[in-house]
């Protein structure tokens, strides 16, 4: 067995600590107690407990970290870290992982933690009729075996190096094996917070957890509120007043207002999140790649992160490796606005004049509905007329997303290419939010998962993010900084997570009382 390693980061024990400018870590500095406040967006009235649904800020940051555990963490600086699992082995193919789990941990009822807990809560993304984000992950795994209560063992159905990352991700909450819909209706988990209340779309709130096994490392809050706050000015408000403590995605139109109060402070990092507009390559006229050509050159890149980002970003490439990834092709040759060339392939589709319908709401992400209409107005040069749709935004992930033939949507970015691609550009699965499948993308795929060599890995998957940007079906006109703001009230590590928002989602367990 050997122990594999990506970019040095795959580590088994806890991550070294941040050194503040004292020299000392800054976890040295964090000290318990107070009650936090957090003005979160993302929230819907049908949000539950069931990790397989989680699929924007509010449920991420409320399932795993705070309710919920993974086997495995990002940690702030990039680094894998053990969560309930606490080593891990493979074999020289990488097909087969050994997972030593951590003792001693009970779920919020008294239920002890081990091994048949994994196997049961892995299962449950996999099996007829289930729709879980993570499936592709899960269904990836031809055995799984409990070798001791302490320690299972997963043989894949192809060498996978980022297994342990893919881990990680928020889909796949450990849940007390025999009582699964039992902890989806009251939300018991293994987390450093247990759910007082909960009502969904409206608020949660969770207390600390006594005798945790993160005692002294993480988990400083006495107890926690989330409050659902999708629209962003009443969010800005919130936060003037000191109704929360901390928001997500500010308004950068009012940003003044924030750097203007001594009681506030904006927090801000550059990660791999992504605004898009996909489109199901299965409908028309989008299943023909020359109108996907042309509206990729009907956007004016540029002007959208000038005046929807306000310079809190950079402009994307019609594919959805960021520059917090490894191999981002950053050499990639840059799609540019062009109506000259939008409207040669509108010729070469037979389709000059085209008109074509935009869904769009807020909801989506901050200034999706002004994004829409700048990419309205730039593509008329083009002899394209976009027909903006103004969608609901209760609902809209649920009722637009994936369902409407081309939309607004976002995309936090995940920490390794292969599981970005997986999520979302996999044929079949549920995430594939254009249903575009490209025979030479899916064999790339296979092979990167099993090719160790660093020099022949990112060959691949350079030509990956080549072959989305000239045939994919997501128009990618921008990556997005996390940016949100918080009160003096509140303390976090001098290094903050750039996977998702809010510290990895995770600023309940990293976060303190300043």
């Amino acid at each position: 067995m050997v122990r594999i390693s990506r970019r040095g980061l795959l580590t088994s024990g806890a991550a070294a600590g941040v050194l503040a400018a004292s020299g000392l870590p800054l976890r040295a500095q964090a000290k318990r107690g107070g009650r936090l406040v957090v003005g979160l967006n993302g929230a819907n009235t049908s949000d539950s407990w069931d990790a397989r649904t989680h699929s924007d800020i509010f449920m991420n940051a409320a399932g795993l970290g705070t309710v919920y555990d993974a086997l495995t963490e990002v940690a702030a600086d990039g680094s894998l870290k053990g969560e309930l699992a606490t080593d891990w082995e493979a074999s020289s193919d990488a097909k087969t992982w050994t997972f030593n789990l951590r003792q001693g941990v009970t779920f919020h009822n008294g239920k002890p933690f081990g091994a048949d807990d994994v196997i049961e809560s892995l299962k449950m993304h996999v099996g007829e009729g289930v729709k879980s984000a993570a499936q592709p992950i899960v269904s990836a795994i031809s055995e799984m075996k409990k070798v001791t209560d302490h320690q299972v063992q997963f043989v894949l159905e192809q060498g996978n190096a980022d297994f342990p990352y893919l881990l990680s991700d928020y889909h796949l909450l450990m849940y007390p094996a025999g009582q699964i819909e039992e902890s989806i209706a009251n939300g018991i988990g293994t987390g450093l917070y247990k759910v007082v209340s909960f009502d969904p779309g409206v608020r949660f709130v969770g207390e600390r957890v006594d005798s945790h096994y993160k005692d002294g490392e993480a988990g400083w809050f006495d107890e926690v509120e989330f409050i659902a706050i999708n629209d962003i000015t009443a969010r800005m408000n919130a936060l003037l007043t000191g109704q929360v403590d901390v928001i997500t995605d500010i308004d950068f139109k009012t940003e003044s207002l924030l750097k203007a109060n001594p009681q506030t402070s904006i927090f801000e990092v550059t990660g791999n999140q992504h605004f898009t507009f996909p489109m199901l390559t299965d409908v028309a006229p989008f299943d023909d790649v020359n109108v996907r050509r042309a509206l990729k050159y009907a956007v004016n890149r540029q002007e959208l992160v000038d005046k929807i980002l306000l310079g809190h970003g950079a402009v994307g490439n019609d594919h959805p490796i960021g520059p917090a990834n490894q191999y981002y092709f950053d050499d990639l040759e840059q799609t540019s606005y062009d109506p000259d060339q939008a409207k040669f392939y509108l010729k070469e589709a037979g389709m000059e004049g085209l008109s074509v319908d935009l869904s769009v709401s807020n909801a989506a992400f901050t200034g999706a509905t002004d994004a829409a209409q700048l990419y309205q107005a730039s593509a008329k040069a083009a002899g394209i007329t976009i027909n903006l749709v103004q969608e609901p935004a209760d609902g809209y992930w649920s009722n637009v997303w994936l369902k409407k033939p081309w939309c607004a949507a976002y995309w936090s970015g995940r920490p390794t290419e292969d599981l970005m691609f997986s999520s979302a550009y996999e044929t079949g699965v549920p995430w594939n939010d254009t249903h575009w499948d490209q025979p030479r993308f899916q064999e790339l795929l296979v092979k990167g998962r099993t090719e160790f060599d660093t020099d022949k890995r990112r060959e691949i998957y350079h030509e990956m993010q080549k072959i989305l940007n000239e045939d994919g079906g997501a128009v990618i006109p921008m990556y997005a900084n996390f940016v949100g703001a918080k009160t003096n009230k509140v303390a976090h590590p001098e290094t903050i997570g750039n996977v998702y928002k809010v510290d990895n989602a995770r600023l309940t367990e990293r976060w303190w009382m300043a």
